[in-house]
């Protein structure tokens, strides 16, 4: 096109949304940053840990605490059901540490010191490694233990968290993701009764063990 025969220009205006943070919902599972929001680089990668736990969103759909009888090693109770304890093995065991086996062993090589609340006099590799008490326990013997805090920044993702529960006062435990809401409160990997889910759970309830793997 000549110049005397040119067009004028048009000028195009972008707006990029950017989330600043994860935004509860009401439905706290679905919290995350906004999917439609178009990024300017790409997003940095979940932590290991945190991307396996998240990675069993819609396949454990279920929260069974039925006893099973498990293989040994990697045994595992079936994909779509668990407890909470099942969230933080099936995650670990994809960065190489199987619980059960070096909760076994530990127990084995020195039963007396965990927590003597079921009448067992021996560990039962079926289920120790899927008790609340049974791996604080153990974290604690690695050394993994963090400060207690009610700061939101002294959580990192990836770490895991012990609480006891508000009401009933039973234990639980999940992994911290690398979500977090717009006040840095970061979301939980869990699963409390209705599968695993990411949700608004950190300090909402006692915290009572913090711990991070070296």
């Amino acid at each position: 096109m000549k110049p005397g025969n040119r067009a004028p220009w048009t000028v195009l205006l972008l707006t990029l949304a950017l989330a600043s943070g994860c935004q509860p919902t009401s439905s706290p599972a679905t919290a995350g940053a906004d999917k439609s929001a178009a990024p300017a680089t790409a997003p940095t990668p979940s932590p290991p840990l945190v991307a396996a736990a998240r990675a069993q969103i819609g396949v454990t759909t279920r929260y069974d605490p039925a006893y099973r009888v498990l293989a040994y090693p990697g045994g595992d109770v079936p994909a779509d059901r668990g407890v909470c304890t099942d969230v933080v093995v099936r995650a670990l065991r994809t960065q190489g540490l199987d619980l059960q086996v070096r909760v076994n062993e530990d127990m084995r090589a020195d039963f007396s010191a965990y927590p003597a609340l079921w009448g067992l006099s021996r560990p039962d590799r079926n289920i120790d490694h899927r008790r609340v008490p049974n791996l604080m326990r153990w974290f604690d013997r690695q050394g993994w233990q963090q400060p207690i805090s009610a700061l939101a920044s002294d959580f990192a993702a990836g770490d895991i968290v012990a609480w006891k529960l508000n009401g009933n006062g039973l234990l639980h435990v999940g992994i911290v993701s690398d979500r977090r809401l717009a006040d840095g409160t970061p979301l939980v990997l869990h699963n409390i009764a209705r599968g695993t889910r990411e949700e608004n759970l950190l300090f909402q309830h006692a915290i009572i063990g913090h711990y991070r793997m070296p």
